[in-house]
């Protein structure tokens, strides 16, 4: 009788337990894990803006639809459907969120990162300014330097700053404005006669290193530095410059190489600095590689924008509210410049975590994050 007792105890006790962690199961949620890194900080260009220019009086926005139509929440200012690249890298760390654009963080926002980057920016102060406002490369920086004595204010001072900025991943993506909006634009600019594509692409180069010197200098460590796509396969140069609208502009193309290698030689220099670990990203090669054979990744259409004006669908970006092609998961380009949100998340996984050798040097941004 008192051994029957017993093991109805032992039942009672190992059913109230069980219930127990049920109900801490279920009240307490998923467990979720901590990011790779504390921070992500963005610069670029309308390949990665996030909104910054929405309350400008620019041309180069994109709050409005078609723009966002895959976006949770629609049109953000995203020049895209959907994710941008460094979207897909920020979920690939481990962050919950987006890193939201600058124009609308302060404060305690400012610590899991900030995305600086704005539409028709250059390194040359000069790029974009035919589509009027814009936050050029030089601007930006101002604008990091200022969320960083914010944060320095937060985490009470420099010493604590500098050794949380230096466990952030930084990502750097300038220069196609330089070329698109500038250079191989001789309507507005003069640069294309002034500059051979060697002078031209040592010109940026000097003022590049300039601003990236100010990043290392107020805290950047672990730096991403994304080279410059191929621009002369985009709608736009396909619908002004190749006869089938086919063929790329090898004029751009090539003078695009010219920055890109020089790119690398400045990730080497950088990373003579103390704890600096600067590494590239080799987005020409990887949209190379994507055109190359766009079916083995999902792509079907790679020479016109999957909404857009005129030949190519290249002559403009998205009119407001027009209607985008309807199988646009198979589309590498959204409108006349701009990638889908398919080939962004291509694009941004193999920054993050290298397919070939080419996609970056000397690491890819997975083990930057790690060091």
């Amino acid at each position: 009788m008192a051994s029957s007792s017993s093991s109805s105890r032992r039942e009672l006790m190992s059913r109230v337990c069980w219930v127990f962690f049920l109900a801490l199961a279920l009240f307490s949620g998923p467990v979720l894990s901590e990011p790779q890194v504390p921070c992500y900080f963005i610069f670029g260009d309308s390949l990665v803006d996030n909104g910054n220019n929405n309350d400008m009086a620019s041309l180069a926005r994109a709050n409005y639809p078609p723009y966002g139509i895959d976006f949770p929440g629609g049109p953000s200012g995203r020049f895209t459907n959907g994710q941008t690249t460094v979207d897909v890298i920020a979920k690939l760390l481990g962050f919950d969120n987006y890193i939201p654009p600058y124009a609308s963080t302060n404060g305690d926002q400012l610590l899991t990162g900030v995305n600086f980057a704005s539409a028709a920016a250059g390194i040359r102060e000069e790029t974009g300014q035919q589509l009027g406002p814009r936050i050029p490369f030089s601007g930006q920086v101002r604008n990091y330097q200022t969320a960083v004595q914010q944060m320095v204010s937060i985490l009470g001072d420099e010493d604590s700053a500098a050794d949380y900025l230096s466990k952030c991943i930084f990502s750097v993506g300038m220069g196609s404005n330089d070329y698109l909006n500038n250079y191989f634009m001789p309507m507005f600019y003069n640069t294309g006669t002034r500059y051979t594509p060697e002078q031209y692409a040592d010109d940026l180069i000097q003022r590049y290193t300039t601003f990236v010197r100010s990043l290392y200098e107020n805290g950047a460590r672990k730096v991403a530095l994304i080279g410059v796509g191929q621009v002369g396969c985009s709608p736009n140069e396909l619908a002004q410059r190749s006869t089938d609208g086919v063929t790329c502009a090898a004029n751009i193309d090539s003078a695009i190489q010219i920055f890109n290698n020089k790119l690398i030689g400045l990730v080497d220099q950088f990373n003579t600095l103390p704890g600096a670990h600067f590494t590239y990203i080799n987005a020409y090669h990887i949209f190379e590689d994507i055109a190359r054979d766009p079916q083995s990744m999902g792509l079907t259409v790679v020479n016109r924008g999957c909404c857009g004006v005129g030949r190519n669908n290249g002559q403009y970006t998205c009119l407001p509210y027009q209607v985008p092609c309807q199988n646009r998961d198979q589309y590498l380009f959204w409108d006349a410049f701009h990638p889908t949100e398919a080939a962004n998340i291509i694009i941004g996984k193999r920054s993050y975590q290298a397919q070939s050798g080419r996609d970056s040097y000397p690491m890819d941004i997975r083990t930057l994050a790690q060091i």
